[in-house]
């Protein structure tokens, strides 16, 4: 289970989450304006939509009340219901006083083998109690992304988690109630969430025993919730933060489009060209069409296309295509050697030419790498085709 909850609620809802008793309750009044239970520490609690490890929670427990009883009513001294803010992440009392205490590294316990440890084994009999929360926060992951859950009762009522606690005295003297949450492993609802979920003590009576049957059997009571009535939808990624607070955090967002593979978007290069070795347009436009059909069904609009992108199959036929010298663009030309330019132009004048004997003579006087001088026949030729006249000109045909 990740490490982060939703509580904002008032002293009266943690002691009806609990079972305990409440004032208006006694007078009848129904809904309960507080707890008939001592609540102590009650100022360290800070509501919030995204507590995290080190935060101060409401934890119900049985247990030796102090001396001046409390912030509420009851009994001011012997052992009953108490109420009392603890922060979250156990730190055992046999820790150091100068020993920084790291609430990460114990705020969840796997009810597995909390018998096996000996930080959870000596707190199973005497120091179990409970905490409430609205719901709590899961992480899927997808690859090496994470997308935060929210999960919580249909109805919205409370969960109650099992849990156990400690006290622990710092350098100060001071002494500090530390818990810790049982996990168990999900139930057929949520594996697919995760792995692990809390413990969720889903009815009064699964409360009750928890905290005051010491009897009690701890594999049955540290069972998967197998309820049908949870509720989980995808929330921001902001919650990643911890300072991220506020009614946004439970929010529900849209998912995003599922990233695949590239190599999916391309075929392969064996099946890309049919068999006379030209490129085959209609797997191409196959391909197209299925990245599209993905972004449609995930949500992904069209529109949020860069500017310029033709959309698949936007244009194209399913047919051959050939491409024509004029599709690259402005005419070609050559160079050669003796400085003459012959552009496609001049070329398509010297196709016409019926005379090949002639064309044949100027492209050996034109090409750089003649070996022999032009006849007078040739330089009357190639005099011709560039318009001048020449005395041998008169002379050229017998």
């Amino acid at each position: 289970m990740c490490g982060r909850a939703r509580c904002t609620l008032s002293p009266a809802q943690a002691a009806r989450a609990f079972g305990f008793v409440t004032t208006s309750a006694d007078a009848g009044g129904g809904g309960g304006d507080g707890p008939a239970v001592p609540t102590l520490d009650h100022d360290r609690f800070r509501p919030s939509y995204n507590v995290s490890p080190g935060a101060y929670l409401p934890v119900g427990a049985v247990r030796a009340h102090p001396a001046g009883g409390g912030d509420g009513g009851g009994r001011a001294d012997g052992e009953g219901p108490v109420i009392q803010c603890m922060q979250w992440g156990l730190v055992p009392s046999f820790s150091g006083r100068t020993q920084k205490p790291d609430h990460f590294r114990m705020f969840n316990a796997r009810s597995e083998s909390v018998k096996e440890k000996a930080s959870f084994r000596r707190l199973i009999s005497k120091n179990r109690c409970l905490v409430a929360v609205e719901g709590f926060y899961e992480w899927k992951k997808d690859g090496s992304k994470r997308q935060p859950f929210y999960i919580h009762f249909q109805d919205h009522r409370p969960f109650v988690f099992a849990a156990l606690y400690d006290t622990w005295t710092n350098s100060d003297g001071e002494m500090i109630h530390t818990f810790t949450i049982l996990t168990t492993r999900a139930s057929t609802y949520v594996k697919w969430l995760h792995d692990r979920m809390p413990v969720i003590l889903g009815n009064v009576d699964a409360v009750n025993a928890w905290i005051n049957d010491a009897s009690v059997n701890l594999e049955e009571i540290t069972a998967p919730y197998e309820g049908s009535d949870l509720v989980w939808y995808p929330v921001t990624l902001a919650l990643g933060k911890t300072s991220f607070d506020g009614p946004e955090c439970i929010k529900e967002v849209h998912m995003g489009p599922i990233e695949k593979h590239i190599s999916k978007f391309f075929t392969k290069k064996s099946t890309a060209y049919n068999q006379s070795g030209k490129p085959d347009m209609s797997t191409e436009v196959a391909e197209t069409h299925a990245s599209r059909a993905a972004k449609v069904e995930y949500g992904e609009s069209v529109e949020n296309q860069p500017e310029g992108v033709k959309q698949p199959g936007e244009g194209v036929k399913d047919e051959a295509v050939t491409l024509e010298p004029h599709l690259f663009g402005k005419p070609w030309s050559i160079k050669l050697e003796d400085n003459m330019t012959l552009t496609d132009a001049t070329i398509g004048k010297q196709d016409d030419l019926e005379d090949t004997e002639v064309k044949g003579e100027m492209k050996v006087a034109n090409s750089g790498w003649s070996s022999s001088r032009p006849t007078k026949r040739e330089k009357v030729a190639i005099a011709a085709s560039n318009g001048q006249t020449s005395l041998l000109s008169f002379f050229s045909r017998k």
